[in-house]
């Protein structure tokens, strides 16, 4: 029997990668989309970038797209190509727009030109439902975008099931809510968190790596973040990227929110990752202003009962579990050797 194949577009993301972990252990043939301009380093395929296949292109380019698909021509597509950062999309909100939302078009519209068959993955977000209506959200709750990033992924979505209905095109939409990893790029908050709190551990002082200012992500000890009080419900990536296979695994497509239903602060994920290594994140943690969105959502609880038992998924790292793989990835990434029992 011929092996699956799998097209995952942003394979070198936090997602993608443990994405094509999965396929790969399924046995699919993966291929990969890779940005042309891209500066991100391959660290997290790196240990399976030679049993997989990579393309170049990006979502701005259906022509090169087309002919990637053409060559492919997959079983199962994954999008999760994106400027994935709601406060960046408030600095460069077109651009946003164009990669986050239209990109999304384009993908489907190009699958369904070369691959109408093939069975269709769209990442959507929580960030959607932004001024929360109802809370805990499902798949019945009202979106209500607060940031460009929301909005573009809102666009995404909602093709996503017009074409869908249009033409009869299998899509299904993961609403996932939060989930981090030690994959996780050093701009977003949870991860500048586990970073500082492995160099309050080692004793660094100012810390080599930067933030999205230019600027040490601890400097004379101190990491700045933004709102503590923003409310989130965090899961680990490994685990969500599970219910993204098994959500093309159904009879019918659909949209479905993944989420582990537990809310935490950002002061809590402070706490717990400082907390960690014998400290008090108090001591170390800094509230900027130019850290803090112009609107902020939340607070942003998913309801995954559908998931849960449509799919047969449910996430399996707790909230400790994931901040401890991120403080002792850090420990590793900074050279030192964790001791934390």
């Amino acid at each position: 029997m011929a092996k699956k194949r799998a097209l995952i577009t942003g394979i070198t993301g936090q997602d993608g990668s443990y994405l094509a972990e999965l396929l790969l252990s399924k046995n699919y043939e993966v291929y990969g989309v890779v940005r042309k301009s891209s500066q991100r380093a391959f660290d997290n395929i790196a240990h399976v970038q030679d049993k997989i296949n990579l393309f170049y292109s990006d979502l701005l380019d259906p022509v090169s797209l087309k002919k990637i698909f053409k060559v492919v021509s997959p079983d199962e597509i994954y999008n999760l190509a994106s400027q994935s950062s709601p406060g960046e999309s408030f600095k460069q909100p077109v651009y946003t727009a164009q990669i986050t939302g239209l990109g999304a078009h384009r993908v489907i519209e190009t699958a369904k030109d070369v691959c109408p068959k093939a069975r269709f993955y769209q990442a959507s977000s929580s960030e959607m439902f932004g001024w929360a209506r109802e809370v805990p959200q499902n798949e019945e709750t009202p979106f209500n975008p607060a940031n460009p990033y929301a909005a573009a992924k809102l666009y995404a979505h909602s093709i996503a099931r017009i074409y869908r209905k249009s033409y009869d095109m299998f899509i299904s939409c993961g609403i996932l809510f939060n989930h981090e990893s030690p994959r996780r790029g050093l701009e977003f908050v949870t991860q500048k968190i586990a970073y500082a709190a492995a160099c309050a551990k080692l004793g660094i002082d100012t810390s080599k790596h930067l933030n999205e200012e230019g600027e040490p992500i601890v400097k004379g000890g101190k990491v700045a973040l933004g709102n503590l009080a923003a409310e989130r419900d965090w899961g680990f990536a490994g685990d969500y990227v599970k219910a993204m296979w098994l959500s093309l695994q159904k009879p019918k497509a659909n949209d479905f929110v993944v989420a582990t239903g537990v809310v935490h602060k950002v002061s809590d994920f402070c706490r717990e990752a400082f907390a960690y290594v014998g400290l008090d994140y108090k001591k170390f943690v800094v509230v900027d202003k130019r850290f803090i969105r112009p609107t902020e959502t939340g607070p942003l609880i998913g309801d995954s009962s559908f998931a849960r038992r449509t799919l047969g998924w449910k996430p399996e790292v707790d909230f400790n579990h994931l901040v401890a793989l991120m403080v002792d990835a850090n420990i590793n990434r900074l050279g030192g050797q964790d001791n934390t029992n």
